[in-house]
């Protein structure tokens, strides 16, 4: 099971962060890359998608580092276990 971490500003540069929200009757998911102060963070894809698949491309492209994975949810979103575990 994959532990993923809830987000906060001190995440460290570097860090991938899959942000969850409401897109109509659906929970939908991108992937951003937390960037240095003061820069823009890198978004990837440039679409939503489904969280199983977010998470899964934010592991598969968190392989090499060493920074843990957080999860931002917006307003209305109750994490679902079967993503993982949130700490």
């Amino acid at each position: 099971m994959s532990i993923y971490y809830r987000y906060s500003d001190d995440a460290a540069p570097g860090a991938l962060v899959v942000r969850l929200y409401r897109s109509a009757d659906e929970v939908r998911a991108f992937i951003r890359e937390k960037a240095s102060d003061g820069a823009g963070d890198s978004i990837f894809p440039g679409e939503e998608m489904e969280p199983e698949a977010a998470f899964r491309m934010a592991e598969n492209k968190n392989r090499d580092n060493d920074h843990p994975i957080y999860v931002e949810l917006m307003e209305g979103i109750s994490w679902n276990p079967s993503w993982g575990e949130l700490q």
